[in-house]
């Protein structure tokens, strides 16, 4: 049986709020808090693997210090936009 999508839901929650680096918990909080309710049942399944990835991966991907694999270049995307100002200055 597959699980409900409000309990993956607040599971990938927990799981983008308590990271190995403390960049990365600010910014999958604000992914969460901002995204995760609108996302559809794969997306969910991607991002769940997305954060089975190593923290400091991540934190390369979303900074674009390097290149995301392809499969999640549209949830990084999503992700970059709320990472302003933790990974780069802000444009003012």
């Amino acid at each position: 049986m597959s699980e409900p999508l409000d309990v993956m839901r607040k599971r990938l929650h927990m799981r983008s709020i308590r990271r190995g680096i403390k960049e990365m918990d600010l910014i999958l909080m604000d992914f969460s808090k901002t995204h995760l309710a609108g996302l559809s049942a794969d997306e969910l399944g991607l991002y769940d693997k997305l954060l089975s990835e190593n923290d400091h991966d991540l934190y390369q991907w979303v900074s674009n210090q390097s290149v995301e694999p392809e499969p999640y270049r549209g949830l990084m995307d999503l992700i970059r936009e709320g990472a302003v100002g933790v990974t780069k200055p802000s444009a003012v």
